[in-house]
């Protein structure tokens, strides 16, 4: 018997988008942030806060909480795997390449995302139409913010392998969240894993990087609360609603249109020049998620065969 296939429904695209918009911004605010803080003490903030505001938010709606032992388990390690891994890694890795080439890098979440969905769930196999359309995705993401930037891709550079390993990590978490945590409300889930990333994100940063000061620039105070608030305790609440509807393999696809939002809000909000290259990586892009989709496909053939 073949097993139904997870698809993308239009709320799941919205989502997926608005997730997109909010991660695009993500970049400039952990830069930022880093000036001043140590990547382990940065990850910290986030994870922390953010933790703290979402089981706030379970208690004030009455949520039910996890008393099974194996639940929390699995919180602990979703925490590593969608936290403190990608986390730190992209982190440090900020700190040592390009942005540009980052974000390339980043964005091959998606590519892997749907390799490891297609091994470990039967429902996301990998067809030969995703993967041309993730192909065209990040095809499209590369050429947005520059193919030479993948010129300048080193095997041997720890910075560029710190990403790639957090993409790899992110991957994975998709897979291991539908697997074990899939019956739980959004909002737990995303707190209990927030709660097991805290726990090793804040004793590790205190213990290398030493205690925690309040006494920040405002500067980075401001991009603590959009990366801690907005890009990790919200988002996540989005996370989960979108791998409920679409699957972890579709999920990952938020990643080719970070890097492309990025830009726009670049343009938008710093004044910067949006090249003409962007436009070309743009409708790659938007093929690629086509392609993905479907729907389109299915309906021009659906009128051919009518004609």
């Amino acid at each position: 018997m073949t097993t139904a296939q997870m698809t993308i429904s239009p709320r799941a695209w919205a989502e997926l988008v608005l997730l997109a918009f909010i991660w695009g911004g993500s970049f400039l605010s952990i830069r930022i942030a880093l000036n001043e803080l140590g990547f382990l003490t940065s990850v910290a903030h986030r994870t922390g806060w953010a933790m703290l505001i979402l089981w706030a938010y379970v208690l004030f709606r009455r949520l039910p909480i996890p008393k099974d032992p194996g639940i929390w388990g699995a919180f602990l390690v979703m925490g590593l795997l969608n936290n403190v891994i990608p986390f730190s890694l992209m982190a440090w890795g900020q700190l040592h390449i390009e942005t540009g080439l980052t974000s390339i890098l980043n964005a091959a979440t998606a590519i892997f995302g749907v390799i490891a969905a297609a091994i470990f769930l039967a429902d996301e196999r990998l067809t030969l139409r995703k993967a041309v359309g993730v192909s065209l995705g990040f095809l499209g993401v590369a050429t947005a913010i520059g193919l030479s930037a993948l010129l300048q891709f080193d095997i041997r550079s720890l910075g560029q392998l710190a990403v790639i390993g957090g993409t790899i990590s992110y991957a994975l978490a998709g897979v291991w969240a539908r697997k074990t945590l899939g019956g739980l409300p959004p909002q737990v889930a995303a707190a209990g894993m927030l709660t097991g990333s805290s726990l090793i994100t804040i004793p590790a940063a205190w213990i290398i990087e030493g205690p925690f000061s309040l006494a920040l620039a405002p500067q980075t105070w401001a991009a603590v609360a959009y990366y801690a608030i907005i890009a990790t305790a919200v988002a996540y609440l989005l996370y989960y609603r979108v791998l409920a509807m679409a699957g972890s393999g579709n999920l990952m696809l938020v990643t080719l249109l970070v890097a492309p939002v990025a830009i726009v809000l670049g343009a938008l909000v710093l004044g910067e020049a949006l090249p003409l290259r962007a436009y070309a990586g743009f409708a790659l892009l938007a093929l690629g998620l086509i392609i993905i989709d479907g729907r389109l496909l299915q309906a021009v053939q659906y009128r051919a065969r009518r004609a």
